[in-house]
């Protein structure tokens, strides 16, 4: 199934990657935010995370339904397994993550979740895709994989075995719903619009009987603050990161996701320099340049590959 009948070119999947790693990053530092100042914790932060970005992206949807062309059809079965797989691998990875987050902090966090992704990702393609990587996609790989290790050497919060596992079983959700978004988008007729909207309601009914267990409403001395960050948390790295996700993960080799996905720790080591400050010390710049270097080295080896199986394309 060639990417233009999926409608999306693959350069412009990257860069919708790109900005969607780029917001991702700011979720994390949003929600250490939150947690300073206010009793909020990672199941109703997840909830009200995943409901607003529901309805906004549901808004969107009526209001431009008109202006876009219907997706070919795809068998109902097939549509409800995927959002409802899809959803709960959404809200493991982004319940998980807000919770190690709030018990080993933000670097460490996110530098064991989005470190762990692209291995689990790498062997889930190779074993269920049939993917490869080729000589350039190995060493890219490798070389983010370096950036982590010394991001992860640079002054951190004090690891926690506790907080490490929640960041690995995010991994695992993540890597998963990256594996099914590619594995179903080949296969044509999938709606990334209707994917985004349903798999939000999905994951918002998984968390919300925890949620609830936990306490839905905050206790703040700061209540503009705190609903100023829900509502950015809601809009850019939820509403518009998840839209821009879906569309890109279909279309672009599911190791090249996970990689690209990697600017999610160079975005949120940038706000823990600016927002929560944090050093910026040789290590951290050191590790944030080998993974924008891996990056920008896989992006290159798809476009190639795009190029070389569709010369006609964008």
């Amino acid at each position: 199934m060639s990417n233009a009948v999926l409608g999306l070119p693959v350069r412009r999947g990257l860069l919708y990657l790109m900005v969607a790693g780029v917001a991702w990053g700011t979720a994390g530092a949003a929600a250490s935010l939150v947690y300073r100042a206010s009793d909020l914790g990672p199941f109703a932060l997840s909830f009200w995370r995943c409901a607003a970005g529901f309805v906004l992206l549901l808004i969107v949807r009526l209001l431009g339904r008109r202006r876009v062309r219907p997706a070919a059809s795809e068998p109902l079965r097939r549509k409800a397994l995927r959002i409802v797989t899809t959803g709960v691998g959404l809200a493991v990875f982004q319940t998980a993550y807000f919770a190690a987050v709030a018990d080993t902090g933000l670097a460490v966090a996110t530098v064991v979740t989005l470190g762990a992704g692209p291995v689990l990702v790498a062997l889930g393609a190779r074993l269920t895709l049939g993917e490869r990587l080729g000589i350039g996609g190995t060493i890219a790989v490798g070389g983010a994989l370096s950036g982590l290790a010394v991001l992860s050497l640079g002054p951190a919060a004090t690891v926690r075995p506790s907080g490490v596992l929640l960041a690995l079983v995010s991994a695992a959700g993540g890597s998963v719903m990256t594996l099914l978004t590619r594995r179903w988008g080949r296969g044509g007729g999938t709606d990334a619009s209707e994917t985004a909207v349903w798999t939000f309601a999905v994951t918002s009914l998984c968390v919300l009987p925890f949620a609830l267990a936990e306490g839905l409403v905050p206790h703040t001395a700061q209540p503009v603050r705190v609903l100023w960050l829900l509502g950015y948390i809601a809009t850019v790295p939820t509403a518009l990161a998840y839209a821009l996700y879906f569309m890109a993960a279909a279309v672009v080799r599911s190791a090249t996701v996970s990689v690209i996905m990697l600017l999610e720790p160079v975005s949120a080591a940038g706000l823990a320099v600016v927002l929560l400050g944090e050093p910026l010390t040789p290590t951290t710049l050191a590790g944030t340049l080998l993974m924008l270097g891996s990056v920008a080295g896989l992006a290159l080896t798809e476009m190639r590959t795009a190029a070389a199986d569709e010369p006609a394309l964008g």
